[in-house]
């Protein structure tokens, strides 16, 4: 395998399906939290937006090795996930494990993509 070859991050992007929590911003942020902590990975900053009561909210987690993004639906029960992490510790599939289980969400769709340098 050349250097080219190599990946050099893993980028996961999934579709989950869940009701709780969805309208809360408190509770999107720590999860994000914790998702930061189960991948592994150092947390820069983190920045919520709330669309207003009962709709949803969108986040990103800054991290030193890429990001974690969140959209949620509540009125359709749906978290839209993105996970793009570099170096040889970061665990984003624990990331996205950590995120189900604080939703108590079902994951419907899922892509991994090795990212080339």
């Amino acid at each position: 395998m050349t250097q080219r070859d190599h990946p050099h991050g893993l980028h996961l992007i999934a579709d989950l399906s869940a009701s709780t929590g969805l309208a809360d911003p408190a509770f999107v942020e720590r999860v994000l939290r914790d998702a930061a902590s189960a991948a592994r990975v150092t947390l820069i900053d983190l920045r919520l937006h709330h669309f207003g009561e009962s709709s949803g909210v969108t986040g990103v987690a800054l991290l030193a090795e890429s990001h974690i993004s969140i959209h949620t639906w509540p009125e359709h029960e749906l978290i839209a996930i993105d996970i793009f992490t570099c170096g040889a510790d970061a665990r984003p599939e624990a990331a996205l494990e950590c995120i189900a289980r604080h939703f108590k969400a079902s994951v419907l769709r899922q892509q991994q993509i090795n990212r080339l340098a």
